[in-house]
Parts: structure tokens; sequence; C-alpha cells
């Protein structure tokens, strides 16, 4: 028994490990881990490895008007192999992409689940100014458009005749584009990277795309400030975010470092990015979800059970973070008033 404990600690340690990569193979295996260590409960603290728990840590006094320091997270549906794209749907339900399952899911209050979509490797979700479900699909290559009968049409696939990498996450942007990152994150296994490069694109509503920068390794999450003035990019490898002057165009410039999210390598990285109406950042990253002021301070960290991999604002006032990690998706009420693009025009 022993001997397989230490097995399955060393399994998930070696699918943790690979995290940064998030490509599929470690996706499954640290879903697989996943579930037999929960047939085990008692293994990690018998290893002396800490169990993670929810917990509010501040790093600035800021932190708590943010949050309620008697605030309690909410676990609204488990069972997913891993969750992504997270996007709020003012009927009442969450559209949910799971990475493993290969699925889209609309998800309620109640924990209850629909699949829209069979679609391999959704990940990154938003909705556009048509109110149309907008999916990064990685093994397509390709940004969709999914109906809500679970139909779904590519609004593009390349770049200069070159199929795209693996998009990842894609935001609205205050011009009505939509922009996205591609880096190769989830590039599907035996194919070949067209693009010599890892890039930030704007796709407009003519279908045609821009390049925006390719200064970044592994570009992941992305979201603009309140006032449109100012994008924030995460760079996975790099484990830093970065904040770029955007044009009336969308063109960016002056782009440099905004913050740094250092941890080990079984901690996350940075993904998902969030932004509430005074201009504050929640970004996933190394334990949980770091929270910034817009003049780039740490003010604290929601450490979570599970790691984080994005993150949304949602129910009637805009006040909740509903987060997917792994293989849940959680509910955490704040003060703050979130920032939605895509009901600002």
């Amino acid at each position: 028994m022993e001997k397989m404990k230490d097995a399955l600690l060393k399994m998930r340690s070696f699918a943790i490990a690979s995290f940064p990569s998030r490509g599929t193979k470690a996706r499954c295996a640290l879903a697989g881990v996943a579930l037999l260590l929960a047939a085990l409960p008692s293994i990690s603290l018998r290893a002396g490895v800490p169990e993670r728990t929810f917990k509010l840590t501040a790093e600035s006094p800021k932190f708590w008007k943010l949050f309620d320091r008697s605030a309690t997270l909410a676990r609204v549906a488990g069972d997913f192999g891993f969750t992504e794209g997270p996007v709020w749907d003012e009927s009442g339900f969450l559209y949910v992409s799971d990475e493993v399952q290969n699925k889209i899911y609309r998800v309620f209050g109640e924990g209850r689940k629909e699949e829209v979509i069979s679609l391999g490797d959704p990940d990154g979700n938003t909705y556009d100014r048509q109110h149309r479900l907008i999916d990064c699909a990685s093994v397509l290559r390709a940004i969709i458009a999914v109906t809500p009968d679970g139909k779904y049409s590519v609004l593009a696939d390349r770049y200069e005749g070159k199929k795209l990498n693996s998009p990842n996450d894609v935001v609205l942007g205050p011009d009505g584009a939509i922009y996205f990152t591609d880096p190769t994150l989830d590039l599907v296994e035996g194919q070949q990277q067209e693009i010599p490069f890892q890039g930030v694109y704007r796709l407009d509503q003519a279908g045609q795309v821009r390049l925006l920068t390719k200064d970044l390794t592994q570009p992941n999450g992305l979201a603009f400030s309140p006032d449109g003035k100012r994008m924030y990019v995460d760079d996975s490898e790099q484990r830093n975010i970065r904040v770029y002057d955007v044009g009336p165009d969308g063109t960016l410039s002056h782009g440099q470092v905004f913050g740094q999210e250092p941890g080990g390598k079984n901690e996350g990285v940075p993904d998902g990015i969030k932004v509430d109406h005074e201009g504050n950042l929640y970004v996933t990253g190394p334990k949980g979800i770091w929270v910034w002021d817009p003049q780039g301070h740490h003010l604290g960290t929601i450490e979570m059970p599970e790691q984080p991999a994005n993150l949304t604002w949602g129910d009637k006032d805009y006040r909740t973070l509903y987060i997917t990690a792994t293989s849940s998706v959680y509910r955490l009420l704040t003060k703050a008033r979130g920032f939605v693009p895509y009901r600002a025009h």
C-alpha cells in the first residue's frame, strides 16, 4: 500500500510539473491521478504533503476593500476533467469548457450540467457584441462561434495563409473586435507549427486577422482595462503579466512587464485574467488567483483548493467570481463589481 501511495504521489508531482505546458497529456495525467488520490484521501497527509485549502491572503489592506474577511468559497459543480473558459449568461448559467472531456457545458447554480457541443480541446470563451459564444478551439486551431444548439462556424484559422498554433484565450475589445492569444501550449501532437512565433491577434468583424505582438514566449490570458486604453497579457512560460497601451485601431505599444507571479513548479502559472470596474486585475497564478491594483501592486491572493485556470464575473450584480479550477467550478462573492466587456457597449 505504501509503495502504491508513493507511486501515486510521484505521478501527481510529475503531472503538476508538466502543468505549465498545459498540454493535453499533462491535463489528462493530472485528472487521472486526481481520481486515484480522491479514492485514498489520507495519502497526502501521511506523505507529509500539505492539503490545499481556500484562504484569503492579503498583501495590502486594500485587499479587504475587495473581499469580506469572512467570505467562503462554494463548489458549484465537479467531476470535470479540466475546466476552462467560463462565461456567465444573464439567464442564469455558465458556459464552461472541459479540455479533457472535450466538451462545452452549460453549468447551472445547483450543479446541473448540460452538454452544448463535443469539440476537441475547447479553451477560452467570451461573448461578442452579437451575443455569440466565441471559443478558442485548440484542435481545430481556430476561433469559432458556437450556437446554443451546438453548431459552430469558423471565424478564423489562419494568419497570412498559415495555420494558427492553438488559440488559447479570447476577449472582446472596446472597438468590437475579437482579440486572442495563440501560443503552442495545446498544439496537437504530431501537427506542425506553421507560424514561427506565438502571437497576440486582433480579429475584426470582416474576418481579417492582424498580428499585434509576437514578443511573448507563451501568451495566455488577456484583458482590457475598463477604459480600453490598456491591454494586459500574461505569459505562462515567463510567469509574468505584460501591459500595453492600446491605440484607437487596436495597435499595441509601449509593452512592459506589469507584474511577476513566481512560484514553484507544483503551484500553477499565470493564465486567465479578469478586471473589475476600478481596474484591479484578477489573474490565476501560483496557488490561486493573484489580485493586482492598476499600478501593479500585488494586493493579495485567493488561495484555492484546486489550481484555477480561468475565471469570470457573474450573477445579477456581477459581483461574484466564478472560477474554473481543475476538476471543479467554484463561486466566491466579492465587494467589487466586475467589468464585463460585452456588457459595456
